[in-house]
């Protein structure tokens, strides 16, 4: 017997509000198979899949609740603009959801923030300040948005009357401490940039302590003893090359598109060296793609413990899984890059599911690389990024693990040097490009001319002609870096 409308209803918001997604989204379907004409219940149901990873499947919940009327339509349209951007990178689709709202409501700010966002991301500086300002016009106390607005729109003096207006942004009373933090950001690069450094390094410094602040209670702080037995858990899981069977070597060989993966410690040049294969006609540019962290938890948990007993058919459906995603994400692409700095993590696992694949570690002068982390708002689960001496501990640990991973891989790792690529590009880029099987192409000389969106903090440095500006950054602040130095020197880097 059909239970009572109130108890499928009641059941759905239960299991959503216990945070059972997979089964909050079985009674919604349920619920919606009996009783469609419910916008709101489509428009819960649009979260939860989307919460699941099932883009498409949300994409059309959403539309189910457009379609019959859900309350604050611009907010669905929202959501299905973010989905089009952050996940299925589809921005043409993306900024034509955000259109929508903004017809609906021109005063919607989250729409506006999010299309200032993806102006940036194509690189259309004078449509996002247009974009930022219309905000701050809405909403004057908009930490975010100043912040980025600020960063897109740089100054040429420490006298600049913007800088000015972040000062008296985070010395307002009752700025919340992740807003203090963006706007930190945005005044230390400001003052970087204009040479203020001592200036520029104590507001860095004030914006990471406010960071940490903004999670107190709710984000562990970096745990460096954890961070090792992590790495040693990755290196007891992989100390030998998997057999892999010949079924799976086939999937893992005849598969469309392949991958090409790029790895590293973020702000060491992954973002570049991205931007120059994808201006090689048979790369596509994947960007930071969430697809092998969501299979790790979705397989793998407890992950690395778990490859104890993984057995071949598991790492063929995984990888059949991700070469399936990648597929539907970026049809008739040949070679797409994977390019999360942290893919470092599951280089073993990599090598497991793809025994061909080529693997990119990008690298970078440690003390530049761990001083432009310190410059950079980074999400504070990446705790080692709030402390220089974390970071530092969180370097030499990486360091560690790649040369675990290159005692094993070595010949399908190359590394790619920051400071070699910006001092003789042509013989970096001939190196590259022979690594991944591709033959030579000029435009991969002009990483800059074919830039789509980009999503990370490299967003306009990639924009630029190839440069040397922020190789040696880091002689700017020798007083402050001195004890990381002295650290980095004891651990032999």
């Amino acid at each position: 017997m059909s239970q009572p409308f109130d108890a499928r209803l009641r059941e759905a918001v239960q299991l959503e509000n216990a945070g059972r997604v997979a089964d909050a989204i079985a009674a919604y379907e349920r619920l919606l198979t009996e009783w469609p004409a419910l916008p709101e219940s489509w428009f819960n149901l649009a979260v939860l899949r989307r919460r699941a990873g099932q883009f498409d499947a949300a994409l059309d919940a959403y539309r189910q609740a457009l379609e019959r009327g859900v309350s604050q339509p611009e907010e669905a349209h929202l959501n299905r603009g973010v989905i089009f951007a952050d996940h299925l990178r589809q921005d043409v689709d993306a900024e034509r959801e955000l259109a929508a709202a903004l017809a609906l409501n021109p005063r919607y700010v989250p729409a506006l923030f999010n299309l200032a966002n993806l102006q940036e991301d194509l690189g259309r500086r004078e449509e996002a300040l247009a974009t930022y300002e219309r905000l701050l016009a809405i909403e004057a106390r908009h930490d975010e948005a100043l912040a980025r607005y600020a960063s897109l729109r740089g100054v040429t003096s420490a006298g600049d009357p913007l800088i000015a207006r972040l000062r008296e942004a985070i010395a307002r009373t009752g700025v919340p401490a992740a807003g203090a933090a963006s706007l930190g950001f945005a005044l230390g690069k400001l003052l970087d940039s204009c040479g203020a450094h001592d200036e520029a390094f104590d507001a860095c410094a004030a914006a990471n302590r406010a960071s940490r602040a903004s999670v107190a209670g709710r984000a562990p702080l970096y745990d460096r003893a954890g961070q090792e037995a992590q790495f040693d858990a990755l290196m007891a899981a992989f100390r030998t090359r998997r057999i892999m069977s010949d079924s799976l070597a086939a999937t893992s060989g005849q598969r469309a598109p392949r991958s090409v993966f790029i790895c590293g410690m973020f702000r060491s040049g992954s973002t570049l060296v991205e931007q120059v294969l994808a201006r090689h006609p048979r790369v596509t540019a994947g960007g930071e793609l969430d697809l092998l962290p969501r299979l790790t938890r979705a397989e793998l948990a407890p992950f690395p413990q778990s490859m104890a007993q993984i057995t071949p058919q598991a790492l063929e459906r995984i990888a059949a899984k991700y070469l399936d995603a990648l597929a539907r994400r970026f049809p008739g692409a040949e070679l797409v890059t994977d390019k999360r700095p942290d893919n470092f993590r599951y280089i073993g696992l990599i090598k497991a599911l793809f025994p061909d694949a080529r693997i990119i570690h990008t690298t970078r002068d440690p003390l530049d690389n761990c001083l432009s982390i310190f410059f950079l708002h980074l999400d504070q689960r990446m705790g080692y990024a709030l402390d220089l001496m974390d970071t530092g501990h969180h370097y030499v640990q990486y360091r560690r693990l790649m040369a675990h991973w290159k005692a094993m891989y070595g010949d399908d790792i190359l590394d790619f040097g920051y400071e070699e690529f910006v001092r003789a590009p042509r013989p970096a880029i001939e190196r590259l490009l022979a690594f991944c099987n591709l033959d030579w192409d000029d435009a991969c000389l002009s990483p800059e001319h074919g830039a789509g969106a980009v999503k990370t903090a490299s967003v306009w440095q990639v924009r630029r002609p190839i440069h040397r500006d922020s190789s040696g950054r880091a002689a700017h602040y020798a007083r402050q870096l001195a004890p990381l130095a002295a650290w980095l020197r004891g651990a032999g880097l």
